[in-house]
């Protein structure tokens, strides 16, 4: 937020400068359309667009956002002959008198003419990471390449060479099945937009900055026009042959001679599994014969290390590679419903918009002009208009419009082409949306009904009905989850999956736990997501160390260590972040190669359930991952006693921690980490920036509804400010939309069940009691839910049981310290058995350092709250716990070091 109102006021004062600035667009597609809005948006002019000429009918969509704003549209073929610039082409530019050139998604070669004209010159945006792959081919041949990094320049335009200065560059690490449509949907498009916009306004107010692009490292790849340069080497290992194939998917596509045809691969994965007895398929220049499976085309690189590849190009016909060879299927057209032709007919209305012809039923969506980003578009109206969620893959598998109606009528009635990973699901709709959650246990792979036949309740808390009831485990579930982990563990895409279900997971969270449901999308699922994306870069980065060690003489001696996995850990999660704590400690834990059993919280299960099918969809191997809701005292303590779990990590209070590690003492002292209650100090001093400090101040009280670890517990405020802290702070409560979480205006939600919201009432009750300030809410909202208004006590003084006790909800506590008293205030706060967080406001670097420093808690934050990243480790000190989640530090957890000495 505070961002953002920086942004808009550097954009504010500068907005005559902006006005004045007259901007030229050379370039094409949606990207550069999207570009322009943008631009216009933040008020700059655009006096021209230079495009590319309409393909048949089909106006390029850079030209058609343009035009319907009334600007000059030129469109090229060309600018120059014979490297000199057309002079008809030049008057036509001239004309406008930019002062500025955008190049976004320019593929024609600009003379120098036009690029150095404009008093600003031309700044161009190019999909590498200058001075690497330079060329018109680039995203590709970082994929192609097997670039770990990747993502964007803009850089001041050249003569073409992909050589001028940088202005800026973001990044991103590239997975290992990315390919160049994964890459610009998630990355290079919608970052790639705001960057340009960013880079305009720098231009604008005279901060671009120009970085002579290094020699070293700089390549230069040809453009992927020519056939040759798609054909498919198969004299190299098997992660090249991956690469090759995903860096030209979804265009051109690599190709290869399969029984004797030209043949086109596209999704292609590494593969681990057998290829068994299938189909074999000969392939030129292809030792080992390609063999078709069930998941699709198996093949081998030089190395023995297997792909497998979904679909093949077939005589310019697309097909599920797992099909290939057998008999084409006859399938009956199925017949519409009145409602079902009516969401056609609007399918129709979007693919005319997108191709700009008349579509008739044998209308080809390819071969008619549409590409990558037109498949994105496409799927977004589907969604929107039909609501129904294809993937890119459907729409190149369904090519012409009546196959594509088809498949959405098919997914429109409830059907999929795709294996299904069959459980007893419990289904509802809630949120506009179809959901659907498991209810059993999820052990070796598969949901099973608990042993003890007990059930849980999950009770929605903004209604106080019942959900569902839920599979409870007992003492013999842990034993049969723990031998299978154990199996996994000695024998033997899941973020992407995250991501395509997160409206459904961000739903369940908030029905289950009472999280409002923009900050579920965003924090509970969003943060979980880039944790495992974060530790999946961590796999093969774990290694030990060389040491050297004093010498048995005459021999010599050799000292190695090794970091090996712990075993079975256990894992047992709270109820306030349900998905994010389980994926803060299971993304760890996985990748420092263990397998797992959860125990989720009692009250909110529901994620943790849905996360346990979404891994047997991703592929997790049966008994790595093994969920068990159940009550702590039962299921709980079973993990903890079990003598075949060798770590145990817990978040909750700290009553319960103390439990957790004098059983897990009493076991077989297996390693535990504790991430414990808090009361967090955040002292505000007068020379803060008053605006932010109650921005803060709120955010650190109230975020998640106050169901926080590391909420502010006790707000420490200068006392020559602390009357008008207080009265804005209560202004900005008043403020506070309270209601449904599933309502996207909701700033607060429901606390997450019954007694923990009897509790909280409980706790103002004795602030008042004490003689504490009661100066704003502190009580039930009228209506039904586990409503509490956001409370705020002043004149808490020190001894006062809410000035010691973590209340985890909604209740700000406020205590004022003289002017000027630094030492004092800092003892205060550390006068607490916990450390878990803390906070400090000021403008004075020395005062904040001073602190930041004496402050005795495990995080601190600068004039910023509540700032956690999966890279920056997190954990406690004193009650608050020991150990960490989060960054290399968290893998830690999960390892044990093992010491080799040779001699020789």
């Amino acid at each position: 937020m505070y961002a953002c109102s920086q942004l808009y006021r550097r954009f504010s004062t500068s907005q005559s400068l902006l006005d004045r600035m007259r901007v030229a667009i050379i370039g094409q597609s949606t990207f550069a359309g999207e570009v322009y809005k943008q631009l216009v948006k933040d008020g700059h002019k655009v006096v021209g667009v230079f495009t590319v000429p309409d393909q048949g009918t089909r106006e390029d969509p850079l030209a058609t956002m343009a035009a319907a704003d009334g600007v000059k549209v030129f469109k090229l073929k060309s600018w120059r002959k014979k490297g000199v610039a057309l002079p008809e082409v030049l008057e036509s530019y001239l004309s406008v008198n930019p002062e500025l050139n955008v190049m976004p998604f320019c593929s024609q070669f600009i003379p120098m003419e036009v690029i150095n004209h404009p008093k600003n010159k031309s700044i161009c945006y190019h999909p590498s990471i200058l001075p690497r792959h330079r060329g018109a081919s680039s995203i590709n041949w970082t994929l192609m390449c097997g670039d770990k990094t990747g993502g964007f320049s803009i850089f001041w335009a050249d003569d073409g060479l992909d050589t001028g200065p940088i202005l800026l560059q973001r990044k991103v690490d590239i997975d290992p099945n990315d390919t160049v449509d994964s890459l610009y949907n998630r990355f290079m498009y919608p970052e790639g937009i705001k960057a340009m916009a960013e880079a305009v306004s720098m231009v604008a107010e005279g901060k671009a900055p120009k970085i002579t692009q290094p020699t070293e490292g700089a390549t230069y790849d040809p453009m992927l026009n020519k056939k040759e340069l798609c054909k498919i080497n198969w004299d190299q290992p098997g992660e090249s042959v991956h690469n090759f194939i995903r860096g030209l998917d979804s265009s051109p596509g690599a190709w290869t001679v399969m029984d004797g045809q030209e043949v086109k691969l596209f999704g292609s994965k590494m593969f681990s599994g057998s290829a068994g007895d299938g189909l074999q398929v000969e392939i030129e220049g292809l030792a080992t014969p390609g063999v078709i499976h069930k998941d699709g085309l198996i093949l081998t690189g030089s190395d023995g290390k297997k792909l497998c590849v979904a679909r093949l190009s077939v005589d310019g016909k697309m097909m599920n590679a797992s099909k290939y060879g057998t008999a084409a299927e006859a399938t009956e057209a199925i017949e519409l419903s009145e409602e079902e032709q009516e969401v056609a007919n609007k399918m129709k209305e979007t693919w005319k918009a997108i191709l700009n012809i008349e579509i008739a039923d044998d209308t080809d969506f390819f071969k008619s002009g549409a590409g990558s980003m037109d498949v994105v578009r496409l799927v977004e109206e589907t969604k929107e208009k039909a609501g129904v969620s294809l993937e890119n893959e459907d729409v190149y598998m369904a090519t012409t419009f009546r196959e594509f109606v088809q498949v959405m009528v098919i997914k429109m009635r409830g059907g999929d082409t795709k294996p299904v990973f069959e459980y007893d699901a419990f289904k509802m709709h809630v949120n506009n949306m179809d959901i659907e959650f498991p209810q059993q246990l999820f052990i070796d792979g598969q949901f099973v009904d608990a042993t003890s036949g007990k059930f849980l309740k999950s009770i929605n808390p903004a209604t106080e009905e019942l959900i569902c009831d839920v599979h409870a485990a007992g003492k013999e579930d842990v034993n049969m989850a723990v031998a299978a982990a154990k199996k996994a563990f000695y024998q033997g895409p899941l973020a992407d999956l995250m991501d395509e279900h997160k409206e459904e997971l961000a739903t369940i969270e908030t029905i289950d736990s009472g999280a409002v449901y923009t900050l579920a999308l965003k924090t509970h699922v969003g943060m979980s997501i880039d944790t495992w994306r974060y530790f999946a870069g961590w796999c093969d980065k774990i290694h030990g160390k060389t040491i050297p060690i004093n010498n048995a003489r005459p021999n010599h001696n050799l000292t190695i260590t090794k970091k090996e996995p712990i075993g079975v850990c256990g894992l047992v999660t709270p109820w306030n972040y349900p998905l994010m704590m389980l994926s803060w400690k299971m993304a760890a834990c996985l990748a420092a190669g263990n397998t797992v059993v959860i125990k989720p919280a009692q009250v909110s299960p529901l994620t943790a359930l849905k996360f346990a099918e979404l891994s047997a969809r991703a592929g997790i191997p049966p008994g790595v991952i093994n969920v068990l809701p159940g009550t702590g005292s039962v299921c709980g303590q079973a993990i903890a006693d079990h003598p075949d779990v060798r770590k145990l990590g817990f978040t909750g209070s700290t009553e319960i921690g103390q439990v957790i590690m004098k059983s897990c003492a009493e076991s077989n002292l297996k390693k535990v980490s504790l991430e414990l209650g808090g009361k967090s100090p955040f002292i505000i001093f007068a020379d803060c920036d008053l605006d932010k400090a109650v921005r803060m101040g709120m955010s650190s009280v109230f975020f998640n509804k106050g169901e926080n670890c590391i909420a502010a517990g006790r707000l420490f405020i200068e006392e020559s400010i602390h009357d008008e802290f207080v009265r804005r702070i209560v202004e900005e409560c008043k403020k506070m939309v309270i209601g449904d979480p599933l309502d996207r205006g909701t700033a607060h939600g429901p606390q997450n069940h019954k007694a923990h919201f009897d509790k909280l009432l409980e706790y103002i009750d004795i602030g008042v009691k004490e003689g504490a300030t009661l100066v704003y809410g502190g009580k039930k909202v009228d209506r039904p839910g586990f409503f509490l208004h956001p409370t705020v006590f002043t004149n808490v003084e020190d001894h006062m049981y809410i000035a010691k006790e973590e209340s985890f909800g909604p209740i700000m506590i406020i205590s004022k310290f003289a002017n000027g008293e630094v030492e004092e205030v800092v003892t205060r706060a550390n006068n607490t058995e916990f450390g878990l967080a803390s906070g400090v406001m000021t403008k004075d670097l020395s005062k904040a350092l001073l602190v930041s420093e004496k402050l005795d808690a495990g995080t601190c934050f600068v004039n910023t709250y509540n700032k956690t990243d999966v890279a920056a480790p997190f954990g406690g000190f004193k009650q608050s716990g020991f150990g960490k989640d989060l960054g290399e530090e968290a893998l830690h957890e999960y390892l044990k070091t093992k010491t080799i000495t040779f001699e020789y």
